[in-house]
């Protein structure tokens, strides 16, 4: 890590002793991989991935959808199999659609579009945590349902008594993908590479092969009219439409993926905005080609459901079985599924901890969800996406069909959201734009097909695991207001209590003498220029009266989920700590204090201030360190969880190298 001083006249630093790394360190390092180096000016063009990459690592989990949406939707038209035309027409309709709309959204919010951001900035914050809880509790299940989709895939190579072996699998491989992901972004997306472009191939020839070795569009073409005929007969106009739209509803897992690409705009490549417009029309034709193109093929080849096989996997041996090394391709196939459904829980791991980490920077959940690891990712949103997932897993025991109708809700009441607040916004601001009629329409349609979706799916799917995604939603919510009261009750309480704090007259206005290392000096660990430093600064002079003669601030900016929304977010985060630094150091020369600050840039604040400590306990030798810590009076099990304790922690560290530290108490009722 770099770190930034102010210059100290006379003093020569010495360079810190080397720690050997302990045997628990060294094996963390070799799992995840080293810290990454936050001097390298191409880090976080290193770290950002192009239109191609993101598609991998993002769209997979929209093309992915197609091994379970259509097949959702093909059973729910049982015999009625002559709908399956306008089905797939419907289907591939939807899916450019909302792209359309995203990549709208993708523009009017280059930094991330994801349904938190869209609904906080457009309708208000009490609906934009409703789209951030229904985010999270989606993308948890989007690495469930992924792997679940997967071992349905892969097991459906293996006799069925194999099945007994399906949950632990599923379990391992989410355990693997925690693992992965806290390496970092784009190693884990490289690492899937192959596999996305396996799949792709191979889709390709199996919706060829289908449509030619089916019965010929033309022939299936003409019975579906006469099964039209006599499906109206049977049903009624009005008893066809309601069973075309609930199996269109049902086969809402389909489009589920689409909005991933705008939640991940900051791990893309500049200029981020053409780069993600790009990857969403990769993902919407690769998705609409592949999902319409399947149900054209059930249709053609008149498939049947089997017990403990998908049906891709019976559509691969009606297909392929038959040819030359067709065994061999057609468990090709159901592994290069599997296997993409693999990739396609990045998305969960992608963008779940990015979402947690902005709700978490605008206080709804506790704010160590915004920190980074030293490899760069979101080390704390990705295990807890991992722990949902798992449990998750073993609550539904692994039914793919339960998992995507909760997985469907939560998707659609963010996509409902998106398109309200666009339409309304379009409709504000029509003056301001020549086309604004336009844009109007391809919204309220989306948020018609959006909202149709959503209610069907959850009365139609209530009972069947629509009710426990909406509960578990739902207490996310209160989660998330009760996490955001106790922060402005805090807030409030602190801003009363060091309000007299606001302005501090000078008592010297000639300069201050140069600092003498060689002098009692008491350090000072800031954060942001607050009541709370301020607080630390004065009670440490007046808790030791004309004792020290110099003072030095130390401050360590954390480089949080929220600084990747700039190009270079180390600059943002160094002139912030700066800044308030400054206002320290101009604060105790005007009490007549000499005194100077150092500061470093990392992802965990404690290692970063103890380097800084023990540098200055080196320049200084004669130092004591002071910190500010909240004191509440009543102690409560989750205020450790809510509030950090740098200086507990920090305390332990400096005691144990020989150093006095003071913590003085900002005291909370």
């Amino acid at each position: 890590m770099t770190s930034d001083k102010a210059p100290v006249t006379g003093i020569s630093p010495q360079p810190p002793m080397e720690e050997k790394p302990s045997l628990l360190a060294r094996c963390r390092r070799r799992v995840f991989g080293p810290p990454r180096d936050l001097s390298d000016r191409r880090l976080f063009h290193n770290l950002s991935v192009m239109a191609f990459l993101a598609w991998v690592g993002l769209g997979a989990d929209g093309l992915s959808s197609s091994c379970y949406g259509p097949e959702e939707a093909f059973r729910t038209l049982g015999d009625h199999r002559y709908l399956v035309l306008p089905l797939a027409a419907l289907v591939m309709a939807t899916v450019f659609i909302i792209s359309a709309c995203y990549s709208r959204i993708i523009e009017r919010f280059p930094h991330g579009g994801g349904g938190y951001i869209v609904a906080t900035a457009l309708l208000g914050k009490r609906a934009g945590v409703l789209s951030g809880c229904a985010l999270l509790v989606d993308y948890v299940l989007t690495i469930t349902v992924s792997i679940v989709a997967a071992g349905d895939a892969l097991f459906s190579l293996l006799p069925i008594e194999w099945q007994a072996y399906k949950l632990p699998v599923e379990a391992v491989l989410i355990l693997g993908l925690t693992t992965i992901n806290i390496r970092g972004v784009k190693e884990s997306i490289l690492m899937l590479m192959p596999v996305f472009i396996l799949f792709l191939v191979l889709h390709v020839l199996l919706v060829v092969g289908g449509v030619f070795s089916g019965h010929g569009v033309v022939s299936t073409a003409r019975e579906s009219v006469q099964g039209f005929r006599s499906g109206l007969a049977a049903l009624g106009a009005g008893g066809m439409v309601l069973l075309f739209f609930h199996a269109y509803s049902l086969g809402g897992g389909t489009y589920t993926g689409i909005e991933a690409v705008s939640n991940g705009i900051p791990i893309m490549r500049e200029p981020r905005v053409q780069t993600a417009r790009r990857t969403m029309v990769y993902m919407s034709v690769s998705l609409a080609l592949t999902a319409g193109g399947l149900l054209l093929c059930y249709l053609l080849c008149g498939l049947r459901f089997e017990e403990g096989k998908t049906i891709n996997a019976v559509l691969a041996e009606r297909v392929i079985g038959g040819m030359p090394m067709g065994g061999a391709l057609v468990a090709l196939i159901l592994v290069s599924e599997g296997a993409l459904l693999v990739v396609a829980a990045q998305a969960g791991f992608v963008d779940g901890p990015r979402v947690l980490g902005n709700m978490a920077a605008d206080s709804w959940f506790p704010r160590r969800f915004a920190t980074l690891s030293d490899r760069l990712t979101t080390q704390n949103g990705i295990l807890v996406m991992g722990v949902a997932a798992l449990a998750a897993l073993l609550y539904t025991k692994g039914d793919v069909r339960q998992l995507v109708v909760m997985y469907s809700i939560n998707v659609f009441l963010t996509f409902s959201l998106s398109m309200l607040g666009m339409s309304g916004a379009i409709f504000r601001e029509r003056k301001t734009h020549a086309r604004w009629k336009r844009r109007l329409a391809l919204f309220l349609v989306g948020l018609v097909f959006c909202v149709t979706i959503l209610v069907i799916t959850a009365v139609e799917k209530f009972t069947e695991g629509g009710w426990v995604t909406l509960v578990v939603t739902g207490a996310v919510v209160a989660l998330c207001f009760l996490i955001r009261r106790h922060y402005a009750v805090v807030s409030a309480k602190l801003e009363e209590l060091y309000r007299s704090l606001a302005t501090i007259p000078r008592v010297q206005d000639r300069p201050c003498p140069p600092m003498d290392p060689g002098q009692p000096t008491a350090v000072i660990l800031v954060g942001g220029y607050s009541g709370v430093g301020i607080h630390a600064t004065l009670n440490a002079f007046r808790a030791f009266p004309d004792m020290f003669k110099n003072v030095v601030f130390l401050s360590a900016g954390v480089l949080d989920s929220s600084a990747f929304k700039g190009e270079d977010p180390l600059a943002i985060v160094r002139a912030g700590a700066e800044d308030a630094l400054r206002k320290y150091v101009e604060l105790a020369q005007g009490q007549g204090i000499p005194a100077t600050y150092r500061m470093a840039v990392g992802t965990d604040a404690v290692e970063e201030l103890e380097k800084l400590c023990l540098q200055a306990a080196r320049d200084f030798p004669h130092v004591t360190f002071f910190a500010g810590q909240l004191v509440f009076q009543k102690e409560r099990w989750y205020q450790p969880i809510l509030h950090n304790e740098t200086a507990y922690v920090l305390q332990k560290r400096l005691q144990w190298a020989g150093h006095t530290m003071v913590i003085l108490p900002a005291r909370v009722q």
